[in-house]
């Protein structure tokens, strides 16, 4: 069963259930993932693509926490929270801070790559091409700069 197909039977046992906050979630991925599809005119086929839109999801609410912690907005908080748990079980695994050293260590190998600084944008470049998807770019970005600089020994 692909993802889409995931969300509906999801949002099908959510309404059953009576559980409203995992219905509206659900129904807010659905509705994203629908207006990526109108906005693009062709139907997504590709889990990846529904995953990164669930990542945009997740990401938004991440921001917006900040902001309800400042209002002083628990409810919300709480809420947003509950809404970034249920869209978290949909997205992969991510990578660990340590097999993402592993990872820049063993690119910058093989690509031989100076290591210094100077060399920053071309390894993000190699880096985040290689773990897409399967790791956070902020993640990345650190355990990047940390190779470079020498931190990672």
């Amino acid at each position: 069963m692909g993802l889409k197909e995931q969300l509906m039977q999801d949002y099908k046992d959510a309404m059953k259930a009576g559980d409203q906050i995992r219905k509206e979630t659900v129904n807010l991925v659905r509705a994203a993932v629908k207006q990526h599809e109108v906005d693009s005119r062709k139907e997504i086929e590709d889990d990846n693509e529904i995953v990164s839109i669930i990542k945009k999801q997740v990401k938004m609410r991440t921001d917006a926490l900040a902001d309800f912690a400042k209002a002083g907005r628990d409810d919300l908080t709480e809420a947003y929270n509950k809404e970034i748990e249920i869209l978290k079980a949909y997205l992969p695994e991510e990578m660990s801070a340590e097999e993402i050293m592993a990872a820049v260590k063993k690119i910058a190998e093989d690509s031989g790559i100076e290591r210094s600084m100077k060399s920053m944008g071309q390894m993000m470049r190699e880096v985040m091409a290689e773990l897409k998807g399967k790791a956070d770019g902020s993640a990345v970005n650190k355990a990047v700069k940390d190779f470079l600089s020498g931190k990672d020994e």
